[in-house]
């Protein structure tokens, strides 16, 4: 069992990657999160001191994917905020340059106590048919998936 209480009860700052090719965006499936136990999610993570956010989101792609990117445009910020989580996530576009696609870890838990289950592209159509309450909340904001590259601005999501 992981040590979901790392990420609670705190502001947390993180950045997320939106990877799009042949009409698929890559997400990470995260054990234990989310309303039914699991969360498909762009790939990112929290942003420590010293580190910008352009930084910390090459590494975490890095270590959560194996692969190398390239950040093409900041997109939107989003706030989550619920009665365990607080996050502020920065959205960027990537580009992959690099790497083979491979499920890696989150190094801010111990190697067993993972919550990284699959690593995949998922192609736009099959996330139209995936139970909302299993993917993002950024996913929520429109009907048609890939118009999550379309995003401007500031989203608020409080699910309290």
């Amino acid at each position: 069992m992981s040590d979901i209480k790392t990420f609670s009860q705190r502001v947390r700052v993180r950045v997320c990657g939106l990877l799009e090719e042949d009409d698929s965006i890559l997400l990470l499936k995260h054990n234990q999160v989310g309303e039914k136990g699991y969360l498909w999610s762009p790939p990112g993570g929290g942003v420590e001191f010293g580190d910008n956010s352009e930084e910390t989101l090459i590494r975490e792609f890095d270590e959560e994917t194996g692969l190398k990117i390239n950040i093409e445009e900041f997109l939107f910020v989003n706030e989550y905020i619920d009665d365990r989580f607080h996050a502020i996530e920065l959205f960027y576009s990537v580009k992959r340059i690099g790497g083979e696609l491979t499920l890696g870890n989150d190094p801010e838990l111990a190697k067993n106590r993972q919550i990284l289950e699959e690593v995949k592209f998922i192609t736009y159509n099959e996330i139209k048919s995936m139970d909302q309450k299993t993917l993002h909340n950024a996913f929520s904001y429109f009907d048609e998936p890939r118009d999550i590259f379309k995003i401007k601005g500031h989203i608020n999501f409080i699910n309290i």
